[in-house]
């Protein structure tokens, strides 16, 4: 499946601003609800709700979900960021914590 295929089964994120990855109290990042952004607020909302934070196992599927842009990111290290984290989280660092930033 594309990734637009995989979006289109995830939960609708109409309700969220934002959300904010999380290592302790330290944000690692803020991905917007905008366009260019929205699709990876909708994996990562998606991870944090079947997983309950974005660890290895969270990444992998996520990397998954990604689908082709998973293999562009590979070959384009830095165009794609929010994969780019994924592929480190799935290697073992520290699991991020997810907090929703309501619209």
């Amino acid at each position: 499946m594309s990734f637009k295929d995989n979006l289109a089964t995830l939960p609708a994120i109409d309700h969220l601003a934002a959300l904010e990855l999380l290592d302790g109290d330290t944000i690692i990042a803020r991905i917007e609800n905008k366009p260019g952004q929205a699709g990876s607020v909708r994996v990562y909302h998606a991870l944090y709700q079947e997983f309950g934070a974005i660890n290895a196992t969270a990444a992998d599927k996520g990397l998954r979900i990604y689908a082709e842009h998973t293999a562009d990111a590979e070959a384009n290290p830095g165009n794609h960021p929010n994969i780019d984290r994924l592929f480190a989280l799935a290697k073992g660092e520290t699991p991020l914590a997810v907090r929703l930033i309501t619209a």
